[in-house]
């Protein structure tokens, strides 16, 4: 539609405080009742972006969250210009909450360059988003079994209720009921809600950084689908930028887990155009804490 999407009006349009220092408000608060990581992410590089020139665009960005995020208050973007080249720029940002960091970043622009050296993976063969049901629709399918168990309704009703700025449409949703390990990768088609249209590349980014983190580190927990949750949260994010594209256009999501351990687990995902451009590259890792004991059957 032609409604304005969320995530520019509110979410990332940062209210700038100094020269190199923004104010951010939020919009959607998980029911964990910490802040999103991908909106951190997201704002983080719009306080970057803002500090180059409009010729410039990200390829990369690092992030650390060291704290977790307060929903009661504001967070402060604090942007230190590290460096201006005459084809890449570094922004740092360091995210502030009640006098103390709560998340780091490293933002990498480049000018545009062309070069012969050019590849790419292919991008997965899987049904187009419009044969597919969104996450509204599959949750309330599964809410019409009357043999659903008490507290899945209730989890179920809680993520239906969620004013999550996000279209996804899964391409092989988990079955809920079954508790079976799977593969640890996941196919979704994603897009931000609402209308952004041709604007500066870097907008689109700051969009995709939001997009990106939301359902990621779930991957992980694929093949342990038998243990309770007690505590999951994100360490690091990155992200490359390879080739232009629109975020409120759906893209696949192509997210997989090589390896969880330790209490942590590694995912990697990849943001596909639908013309099977490979347009971002991301990589996370988490904290994934469960109960020792697996849980009994969701029926």
């Amino acid at each position: 539609g032609d409604l304005r999407s969320v995530l520019i009006t509110s979410v990332l349009n940062l209210e700038r405080l100094e020269l190199d220092l923004f104010r951010g408000r939020h919009h959607w608060v998980p029911a964990t009742q910490r802040l999103f990581g991908g909106q951190i992410v997201g704002q983080a590089l719009v306080a970057a972006a803002r500090a180059v020139s409009r010729d410039e665009q990200v390829h990369s960005l690092h992030c650390y969250f060291v704290r977790a995020g307060d929903p009661k208050v504001p967070v402060l973007y604090e942007v230190e210009r590290t460096r201006t080249g005459k084809s890449f720029s570094v922004r740092s940002v360091k995210a502030i909450q009640h006098g103390k960091p709560i998340f780091t970043c490293q933002a990498s622009f480049q000018l545009s360059q062309g070069s012969p050296v050019q590849h790419q993976f292919t991008m997965p063969a899987v049904p187009p988003p419009e044969e597919l049901l969104t996450q509204e629709e599959l949750i309330k399918k599964f809410l019409q079994n009357p043999n659903l168990a008490e507290r899945y309704r209730k989890h179920l009703n809680k993520i239906q209720a969620e004013d999550v700025p996000i279209d996804i449409k899964p391409v092989n949703p988990p079955d809920i009921f079954c508790s079976e390990p799977q593969e640890p990768k996941q196919l979704f088609w994603v897009r931000a809600r609402g209308y952004i249209g041709e604007t500066d590349m870097k907008v689109h980014c700051c969009v995709a950084a939001y997009i990106s983190d939301y359902a990621f580190l779930g991957t992980a927990l694929l093949p342990h689908r038998q243990y309770h949750i007690k505590f999951m949260v994100s360490l690091d994010h990155s992200m490359w930028f390879h080739a232009p594209f629109r975020a409120d256009h759906w893209m696949l999501y192509e997210c997989e887990s090589p390896w969880a351990g330790g209490c942590r687990g590694l995912v990697q995902g990849r943001l596909w155009r639908r013309d099977g451009v490979l347009a971002v590259t991301c990589a996370q890792e988490g904290v994934i804490r469960v109960e020792q004991t697996p849980t009994q059957s969701k029926l």
